[in-house]
C-alpha cells in the first residue's frame, strides 16, 4: 500500500513523552531521557523478552516508538510518529529495527549497534510493504499498546492473515522487574523526591493558594534533581479527599491538612512520593487517623512479599483500615509500578492476581478519604526482594508541620 494512504500529511510532530505536569509549568531540560545502559544490558532484555513471547505462545513482539522502545533498544526517535518504527523480536532470528532513514545513523551510533539489524525505509517507498518482509504472513504477534492505528491498519492490509495482541496483556510485566542499575536510578530520584519534600516543609502555606504551593513544589523537584516534573499536586483542606485534585485558587488556611503528591523523573525514572502536613499543630484527631493510615502503609509493606498475589498488599491495608472504621473510606488501590513511567505494572489493586518478584519497584501508599471533610495519605517508593521489602526513599513518614 501507498506509505500515504493512511498517513496524514507531515507536521511538527506533537511529543509523546507523556503528559506535561500542569501545575509544574513544562519539563525540565533533560525531558526525562534515559541515560545510557551498556550494550550488553541492551542484548540480555532483548533475549530475555524474545524468550518470553516465545514462551507466551506468540511469533514474536512489535514494538514501536515509547518507553518499551526506550528500554529495550536505547532509542528514542525525534521525528513524527506517524513515521513507522518497528522493533521486531522474535526467537529464531536476531532483533530487527524497522525505521526512517533520517534515523539510522542515530541507531547505528546507539547501545544496540551491532546487535540489532537495521531495515531502513525512505521517504517515497511504503514502510509497511518493507515490514511485511520481517515478518511471518500468519504470524501472531504481541505489539506495543500506544501503537498508532495507522500503523496497525497498515500493517494489517500488507499482512491480512497475521494476528496481533496488546503487549499489555500478552507479556503485562516484562519491564516490571528492574536489575540492578535500573533499582539505582531509582533510588536516586526517590531521594531527589525525598529533597523536595523536606525542602518544601520550610515554605510558607498559610495565605497562599494550591498553585502557588505547587510551583514551589515542582521548582523544588527539579532543584533537586529531576529532569521532569509529572506531579506536583497540593490538596488543601476538603480537596485532600480527591486523589485526583489539581491545584487551583484555593487558599490555604491555619487548621488545614494538606495532602502532597510528588514525583517526577531524574536521569530518565520515576519518582513518587505522597506526604500528608498540617498547617500548625495538628489536632489529637487527625493525629489518630495519621497513625492509622501509617499502620495500614506499614502492613501493606509487610505484605509485599515474593510469590504474593498483587492484591495481598491492597488486602493487608484494607483490613488495617477497615479494623479502626475506615474500611470504606481507603483508597480505590494501594499502589502501582514505575520505572521509566510514573504507573506501569505492577498494580497493588483489589483482585489482582499477578505475583509479585524480586525487583519489582512500586509505589505503596495507603490513605483515607473524607469527602467534605479531608484526606490523610502516605506513599512511598519500594523494591521487592527476596528479603522482603527494600525502601528506596528515606522521607520521613510523620505527619508534616507547616506554618
Amino acid at each position: 500500500m501507498s506509505p500515504d494512504k493512511h498517513k496524514p500529511e507531515h507536521r511538527d510532530a506533537p511529543d509523546n513523552r507523556g503528559p506535561e505536569c500542569p501545575e509544574s509549568g513544562g519539563r525540565g531540560p533533560g525531558g526525562g531521557v534515559p541515560g545510557v545502559f551498556s550494550r550488553e544490558v541492551h542484548v540480555g532484555r532483548l533475549r530475555r523478552v524474545a524468550a518470553e513471547a516465545a514462551a507466551a505462545r506468540l511469533t514474536g513482539l512489535l514494538v514501536t516508538p515509547g518507553p518499551d522502545l526506550t528500554w529495550l533498544c536505547g532509542h528514542r526517535p525525534g521525528g513524527a510518529p506517524d513515521r513507522l518504527t518497528l522493533l521486531v523480536l522474535t526467537p529464531e532470528a536476531e532483533p530487527r529495527l524497522l525505521l526512517p532513514a533520517r534515523d539510522l545513523a542515530d541507531v547505528a551510533a546507539g547501545p544496540v549497534a551491532g546487535a540489532v539489524r537495521l531495515t531502513a525505509w525512505a521517504d517515497g517507498q511504503d514502510p509497511y510493504a518493507a515490514a511485511a518482509g520481517l515478518l511471518l504472513p500468519h504470524g501472531h504477534y504481541g505489539i506495543s499498546d500506544a501503537t498508532w492505528s495507522v500503523h496497525l491498519l497498515g500493517l494489517e492490509e500488507a499482512l491480512p492473515l497475521t494476528t496481533y495482541r496488546p503487549l499489555s496483556t500478552a507479556l503485562p510485566l516484562f519491564r516490571a522487574v528492574k536489575d540492578e542499575e535500573e533499582t539505582a536510578r531509582l533510588a536516586a530520584a526517590a531521594a531527589a523526591a525525598d529533597a523536595a519534600y523536606e525542602a518544601v516543609l520550610a515554605v510558607r502555606f498559610s495565605g497562599r493558594r494550591e498553585s502557588e504551593l505547587a510551583a514551589d513544589l515542582a521548582g523544588l523537584l527539579r532543584a533537586h534533581g529531576h529532569d521532569r516534573v509529572d506531579r506536583a499536586r497540593v490538596a488543601a483542606g476538603a480537596h485532600g479527599a480527591d486523589p485526583d485534585h489539581r491545584p487551583g485558587e484555593h487558599r490555604i488556611e491555619p487548621g488545614d491538612t494538606v495532602v502532597l503528591d510528588l514525583g517526577g523523573r531524574r536521569d530518565g525514572y520515576a519518582s513518587a512520593l505522597t506526604r500528608t502536613v498540617h498547617v500548625g499543630p495538628p489536632p489529637d484527631r487527625l493525629r489518630r487517623l495519621h497513625e492509622i493510615v501509617r499502620t495500614a502503609r506499614e502492613a501493606a509493606l509487610a505484605a509485599l512479599l515474593p510469590g504474593a498475589p498483587c492484591a495481598e498488599p491492597d488486602r493487608a491495608a484494607r483490613a488495617v483500615l477497615a479494623d479502626a472504621g475506615h474500611g470504606g473510606d481507603a483508597l480505590p488501590a494501594t499502589g502501582h509500578g514505575l520505572g521509566l513511567t510514573p504507573y506501569e505494572p505492577p498494580y497493588l489493586a483489589p483482585g489482582g492476581t499477578r505475583l509479585l518478584a524480586p525487583g519489582m519497584c512500586v509505589q505503596v501508599a495507603a490513605g483515607v478519604l473524607l469527602p467534605g471533610r479531608l484526606g490523610v495519605r502516605l506513599g512511598d517508593t519500594v523494591v521487592c526482594t527476596a528479603a522482603g521489602v527494600r525502601r528506596l526513599g528515606g522521607a520521613d513518614p510523620a505527619l508534616g508541620v507547616v506554618t
